[in-house]
């Protein structure tokens, strides 16, 4: 029967399966590789700590998913240092870069002390910072969250 699952797969949202990747002939440096091939843009996520100290990293995993609401999602690895200060805050900002702004995204894909020490950047009213000389940048309420395999995918509600 078409409808039916099978003993290898497991029910996933909406019933769709789920089949597991751990069988022989799956290679997961293979499908990154495959998946580093996909020409995108880069972003850099900011966000405002509890403690109120400024964090930022490097995303590519950056898309829109609706007009209306007006609502974009990323995702961080739950492994990221800086993860608590993105799913405790209740703003981030989305910088999308330019293409010029090779060094800067090096640079908030790194682990430093002070990622914001010599960059230009301004604290609006939501928290997070916006960077100053990015092609544009969405301020989100921190709307959803949703865990998948090694990562946190993060819905937000863009409000500016």
């Amino acid at each position: 029967m078409a409808n039916e699952i099978s003993k290898d797969e497991e029910v996933g949202s909406h019933a769709a399966p789920v089949r597991s990747t751990s069988g022989e002939g799956f290679d997961s440096r293979d499908f990154r590789n495959a998946l580093g091939s996909f020409a995108t843009g880069v972003t850099i996520i900011t966000a405002r700590g509890a403690d109120g100290g400024l964090y930022g990293m490097t995303a590519n995993s950056f898309t829109s998913v609706s007009l209306t609401p007006p609502l974009v999602l990323w995702s961080a690895s739950l492994y990221a240092q800086s993860l608590p200060a993105f799913q405790e805050g209740s703003h981030f900002v989305v910088n999308i870069l330019a293409h010029d702004q090779i060094e800067l995204s090096n640079k908030f894909a790194r682990t430093h002390d002070n990622k914001f020490a010599e960059i230009d950047h301004m604290i609006p009213e939501c928290g997070a910072p916006v960077l100053i000389g990015a092609a544009a940048h969405f301020e989100c309420r921190n709307e959803y969250r949703h865990y998948g395999g090694d990562h946190i995918i993060f819905i937000g509600h863009a409000e500016r």
